[in-house]
């Protein structure tokens, strides 16, 4: 019985070492994501998107054919809420992804961290309102610092972080939607279901682009052309990874974990493209990641307390 335990144990603690190390790859390749989208000029962000929801509907319908699990995606079908819901996160999804690109090819990849730096607690926030949890004293005094920090960065760099602003909320929303969701749409049929929804506005801008700007893919050279078609690959795999790692690691990993994304952005925007970082929005941004601190000691502190009583209970059990 004992090696059993044992065994049941070194099972979990594999699992949960490997689900860190999936949500890290996960992160790791969203932070690598403007790098992917500038080299990919003259390509504009409308484009971008238009190609990465076709090409991402195109990818998630091959992986579904060889894993033979479009049975999911009918029943999902089958079922209005999961569908209404579906189109919900589509929507949402579209903002984010739209708002990034505009963002990142006109020289503001610096504010986009700004905005994932502030989803956690764009998180908590809607948290409160609309789930209407409980915030500890700690978490408050984070969404207090937050907020001065989005003060200071209006009134010091004279310029309302709508970008930052528009990515938190439009993820964060898009979160709690997966939350409503749960575990009866799985991350691949959830994402072929909102790409399938957003394909019509995908095909539309496609139209307005060959209208105006013109279409760059296949007019630029192979390795462009290459390139632009793994926008379908580059939106997945990122969350599939980080699907996988959800399944298996701690909450508390992957708070952490999420970090490593908006990190690589502010340090691709301010070092590696040179975007202007005066005093105040060093201020500013200093602020954020106070706030950030005190809520990831908050939840760490946390997580230790409900490992303690786990403990205490199985004891007694």
């Amino acid at each position: 019985m004992t090696r059993d335990v044992r065994a049941a144990d070194a099972h979990a603690a594999r699992e949960r070492t490997l689900g860190g190390m999936y949500a890290f790859t996960a992160y790791l390749l969203w932070g690598f994501l403007p790098l992917y989208f500038l080299i990919l000029a003259p390509t504009g962000p409308w484009e971008i998107v238009a190609w990465r929801v076709i090409l991402s509907l195109v990818f998630c319908a091959l992986l579904l054919t060889v894993t033979r699990n479009w049975a999911n995606v009918w029943r999902i079908l089958r079922t209005p809420r999961l569908v209404w819901l579906t189109v919900l996160a589509g929507g949402l999804i579209y903002i984010n992804w739209q708002v990034f690109l505009v963002a990142t090819l006109t020289g503001h990849v610096i504010e986009t961290s700004l905005g994932y730096f502030i989803n956690p607690l764009v998180t908590v926030l809607l948290g409160v309102i609309v789930l209407r949890e409980r915030v500890t004293a700690t978490q408050w005094v984070a969404l207090g610092i937050a907020a001065v920090a989005v003060i200071v960065i209006v009134v010091g760099y004279r310029a309302f972080p709508w970008i930052a602003l528009a990515l938190a909320f439009s993820f964060g929303i898009y979160g709690l939607v997966k939350k409503k969701i749960g575990p009866s749409v799985d991350a691949v049929s959830g994402l072929t279901l909102e790409s399938l929804w957003l394909t019509p506005i995908a095909i539309v801008q496609l139209v307005a682009v060959g209208l105006t700007t013109g279409i760059t893919m296949g007019q630029v050279s192979l390795a462009h052309t290459l390139l632009l078609l793994c926008a379908g690959a580059a939106t997945a795999i990122p969350l599939l990874f980080f699907a996988a790692g959800a399944r298996r690691a701690p909450l508390t990993v992957l708070g952490l974990m999420q970090f490593v994304a908006p990190v690589m952005q502010f340090i691709t925007g301010a070092w590696l493209l040179g975007e202007p970082m005066p005093t105040e929005r060093w201020i500013g941004f200093g602020l954020v990641w106070l706030a950030l601190v005190v809520l990831t000691v908050d939840s760490l502190r946390n997580a230790r307390r409900a490992r303690v009583v786990a403990s205490d209970v199985g004891a007694v059990t």
